[in-house]
């Protein structure tokens, strides 16, 4: 697979199908344009250094954003010898200019509006064949603390960094803890995508539909505006923001690649944002912090990242990505891996439904197409809609690490004791053990409540 053809600054996007294209990277500032955007990694890992503003003024740098905690700076600049000059720097361990990163676009989607007038769960009994494969069909939510009610009476809160939540919708707002928004000129942690109001329906809607665990709180951390990506620093910001905050869960169903170029290098952390998004995901796991990831939906193979750059030379990685957080594939209703769904081995944890077109959908011909075996949730408006992707994975092991810290208690477990608990409980599917589709198996919320 020719992968230079598609880079764009020193990162690619798959340029797929509209079906199955999945959030992609590019630089944060044109080309045409002088100013740039650039990530400053510095050897403190947890503080910023003396004098780091001199060095970064006297390339010709302005700090934008600090992240003291993570021992980075967001930095614009219009020198063009600013990299060179930065990297001089002894308290300097990597500049690179900043990349964006993108919500999961669903790799299918067909939202079908408010569906008139119901009653509590008629939507869930109907069509949300996803949370009932997750809950055994609600027999979880039986247990002590399965329906995201802790035993010690406290909120259990998982954090959406995403587009934004629609708090006004009749199935979210009883479960709305509150919101922040990182996104320059968009103060209001409200969703004007539907990404984000998708995902926190997955988690705790509770009402006509109904999430893995209805008694959960979410917050909205909002990075993402009504259209186009984020900056590495933003997202990194809402990490240690929600960390900082004592959230139990972050969800993160969003992502891209980084193409690092050199072929001499390890295939290791070693482009600066991935640095960044690297100590942001241990910072929230070091506070406590279950931190959950999508895979991807581009149906690829990424269990190698120089594998994975195909004709060309160097190491493309999925970004963010962490061996720490818990990272998940997508299934169908039939305990199959989605056709979209990345896949890998060290790379997948577990599988969870996140939907697909059907047993006799053709990718090929579009044909046979069934949207009934779509994932099915909230959209703002108050309305309800299909969309398919490890986007909507992602939400359901969220949602099964706040059940499993209700059940204990709030601040009892660790990231690692709940990341076991998910994996040691879930059902094998494709062989026994570990396999590459989907990591230690199918998330089972009941076995992991009992």
């Amino acid at each position: 697979m020719p992968i230079k053809k598609k880079l764009a600054a020193g990162t690619f996007a798959f340029a797929l199908s509209a079906a199955s294209l999945l959030g992609s990277t590019v630089s944060a500032a044109g080309a045409e344009t002088k100013q740039e955007d650039y990530i400053v990694v510095f050897k403190n890992s947890n503080s910023l250094p003396s004098g780091y503003e001199n060095v970064l003024a006297k390339a010709g740098g302005e700090v934008k954003t600090k992240l003291g905690k993570l021992g980075s700076v967001e930095v614009s600049s219009a020198n063009p010898n600013f990299l060179n000059e930065v990297k001089k720097s002894s308290i300097v361990l990597d500049v690179d200019v900043e990349k964006v990163v993108y919500p999961e676009t669903p790799a299918v989607a067909a939202e079908s509006g408010t569906e008139g007038v119901g009653g509590d769960a008629d939507l869930y009994n109907e069509r949300q064949w996803d949370i009932k494969q997750v809950t055994g069909n609600g027999a979880s939510w039986e247990l002590p603390g399965g329906t995201g009610k802790s035993v010690d009476g406290q909120d259990i809160v998982v954090a959406v960094v995403d587009t934004g939540i629609d708090y006004n919708h009749p199935d979210l707002k009883e479960n709305y803890a509150y919101g922040k928004s990182f996104v320059p000129g968009y103060p209001d942690a409200m969703d004007e995508n539907s990404h984000g109001t998708h995902v926190a329906g997955a988690i705790a809607a509770n009402g006509r539909t109904l999430g893995v665990g209805p008694d959960l709180k979410v917050a909205a951390y909002r990075v993402f505006g009504p259209t186009g990506g984020a900056s590495t620093a933003h997202i990194a910001e809402a990490l240690k923001t929600a960390a900082d905050d004592n959230v139990d869960v972050i969800n993160m169903s969003l992502g891209g690649y980084d193409w690092l170029q050199d072929p001499e290098q390890e295939t290791s952390d070693i482009a600066a944002d991935m640095r960044l998004f690297n100590r942001a995901i241990q910072y929230a796991i070091q506070q406590g912090v279950t931190v959950v990831g999508s895979a991807g939906n581009n149906g690829l193979d990424i269990t190698s990242p120089g594998k994975l750059s195909g004709d060309d030379v160097g190491a493309t990685h999925r970004s963010p990505s962490s061996q720490t957080l818990i990272r998940v594939s997508a299934g169908g209703a039939n305990k199959n891996l989605a056709f979209y769904s990345n896949y890998g081995v060290g790379k997948i944890d577990v599988m969870a439904p996140g939907g697909d077109l059907g047993p006799n959908y053709d990718q090929t011909t579009g044909l046979g197409r069934d949207n009934s075996y779509l994932a099915y949730s909230t959209i703002p408006g108050g309305g309800y809609g299909y969309k398919g992707g490890t986007s909507m994975a992602a939400p359901k092991v969220a949602g099964l690490a706040g059940v499993i810290i209700a059940q204990h208690g709030k601040d009892k477990l660790n990231p690692a004791q709940v990341k076991h608990i998910i994996q040691s409980s879930s059902e094998d599917i494709f062989k026994k053990g570990y396999d590459k589709q989907s990591g230690f198996g199918l998330i089972d919320a009941v076995d992991a409540l009992n």
